[in-house]
Parts: structure tokens; C-alpha cells; sequence
């Protein structure tokens, strides 16, 4: 073989070298990606703030602590939108697809277990609703990291979370015939002061995640 007939065959081994190379480092970031995620549904975040307690307008006596609420976040929304910026709408499926395999087929990686049976659990539709906010903030996100494409690619993840994650409550709860003080009371507790903080949450990350993306391209 001649040196000119040997130089395109040699191309192709080094095309083919960096490929795997970029399979292999993708596989092992939606890997980090959902060991996070995982991370992020066993954590717990104690917000204190200030409130206004309803008994100032009845004329209640009250204490110091009583203007003092402590909010406890799970921050599994804003990890999936971290996710969804750092590693693009194609990666970012696959790590939540594991997440999900993970939990339904192999451990208990879900906040209340695990197994094929996790379906019927009222809050599955929101571990659900990761894929289609993922999808679209990632692509909100692709024409850029500007302040207003991360503000609207939050914006639509967040909400996506949580109007599949009520919608699919509502079905469960309807299969099982539960009463509509129930669902109220689940919905406020699930859906309620809770989506302000992964509106914050979530920014912030995303925020984090566009320089995050900026020094993993660097180094590799």
C-alpha cells in the first residue's frame, strides 16, 4: 500500500479513535448526571424566611417565631434543569431515561422507593415530566446562553414539571377515587410555594451550568 492510499485509511482510525473518545466521555457525564439527580431527591434544603402569619389580621398575640417560616426543598427540579443546560436535550434524556430505569427495574433511587409499581405513585408524573422539560429548554437554550434564553428555557421547564406532575396526580388520585380536599391539599403541598423556589433554584443552576459547559470544553 502507498504512503497517499495509506493517509486516508489513517483519517479515518483517528475519526474513529474520537469517537469513542466522545462517546465514552459523554457516557460518563450522563452518568455524573444522574448520580447527581440521585443525590438531589435524598437532599434536603432548610429555607428560612420571613412570613406574614394570617392571626396578624385577627388581632392574635404573637412571638417572633411566629414570622418565621422554614421552607425544606427537595432540589431534584432545579438538578433536572442543571442537567438539561449542561449536557443539551439528547444527553440530558439519556441521563433521566437511566434515572428512571434505574428506579422502576434495578434500586429504590425515587424519594419513597422504587419498582414497576412506582407508577401508580401520585408523584411519578412529575419524575415523568423531566424528559419533556429537558427537551424543551434544551432547546430554548441551544440558540444560546443569554440572560433572557436561560430565563424562558426556566420559565417552560419548570412549569412542564409541574403541570404534568398535577395532571398525572389527578389521574392516579381519580383511579383510586380519592376526595377533592386531597388533591387540593397535595397540589398546594407539592405544587405550590415549592415551584417559586425551583423557579430561583433552577436559574441559578442553569446559570452555573453555562460555565460549567464553558470549562468542560476547555479541559477536553
Amino acid at each position: 500500500m502507498t504512503d497517499t492510499a495509506a493517509k486516508p485509511r489513517i483519517r479515518v482510525i483517528k475519526k474513529q479513535i474520537e469517537g469513542i473518545r466522545l462517546s465514552f466521555g459523554s457516557m460518563l457525564l450522563i452518568l455524573c448526571c444522574t448520580f447527581l439527580l440521585i443525590i438531589a431527591t435524598f437532599l434536603q434544603i432548610n429555607i428560612t424566611h420571613f412570613i406574614i402569619p394570617s392571626g396578624i389580621f385577627s388581632g392574635e398575640q404573637l412571638n417572633v417565631v411566629d414570622f418565621i417560616h422554614t421552607y425544606r426543598l427537595i432540589p431534584q427540579v432545579p438538578v433536572v434543569m442543571f442537567i438539561g443546560a449542561f449536557l443539551g436535550r439528547k444527553f440530558g434524556i439519556m441521563s433521566i431515561l437511566l434515572y428512571i430505569l434505574l428506579g422502576l427495574f434495578i434500586i429504590p433511587v425515587f424519594a419513597l422507593g422504587g419498582g414497576p409499581k412506582y407508577i401508580f405513585e401520585y408523584s411519578f408524573g412529575y419524575i415523568l415530566a423531566y424528559i419533556p422539560a429537558i427537551f424543551f429548554s434544551g432547546s430554548i437554550l441551544k440558540s444560546g446562553f443569554t440572560n433572557r434564553n436561560m430565563l424562558h428555557a426556566v420559565l417552560v421547564g419548570v412549569l412542564t414539571i409541574h403541570l404534568i406532575g398535577v395532571l398525572y396526580m389527578l389521574f392516579i388520585a381519580g383511579l383510586k377515587h380519592e376526595g377533592w380536599a386531597f388533591m387540593q391539599g397535595w397540589i398546594v403541598a407539592q405544587s405550590g410555594v415549592k415551584i417559586v423556589y425551583d423557579f430561583i433554584f433552577s436559574f441559578a443552576l442553569v446559570f452555573i451550568a453555562k460555565y460549567a459547559k464553558i470549562i468542560l470544553w476547555f479541559f477536553m
